[in-house]
């Protein structure tokens, strides 16, 4: 999984030459929805980046924006995250890394990585 290039964007996941995932997940529970939006993204902002998602360097976190991606060399790429709910339920979001057939190789806790509109006086 070294030097990786991204082949395919949409607004929920980003696809690899390997045919490894990069994706969000949250365990939804009625009115809420968190979530990574790759849809601001397209495949030109990926042109010449390589990725090496064998070690945890490979993004960091923005509290209340959502992630940066880092590539072995060039320019990053943010992400941005989003959420919403009404406070009851939970507001987790789980970067995630899976493989083409669909096992998950590793996944980091990005809860604090969005912009949650129900508590938009969080991030001010």
């Amino acid at each position: 999984m070294r030097n990786l290039k991204v082949v395919k964007v949409s607004s929920l996941e980003l696809l690899f030459d390997d045919g490894t995932k990069l994706t969000s997940d949250h365990e939804q529970d009625c009115c809420e929805s968190h979530y990574l939006d790759f849809s601001d993204l397209d495949i030109s902002d990926f042109e010449g980046l390589e990725f090496d998602l064998t070690n945890d360097n490979f993004f960091n976190r923005i509290e209340c924006y959502g992630i940066e991606l880092k590539p072995i060399k060039g320019h990053s790429v943010k992400v941005n995250g989003y959420g919403d709910n009404n406070g009851y339920y939970g507001d987790n979001i789980d970067l995630i890394i899976e493989e083409a057939n669909g096992n998950t190789v590793k996944s980091y806790d990005v809860s604090k990585c969005q912009v949650n509109r129900a508590y938009t006086d969080e991030c001010d």
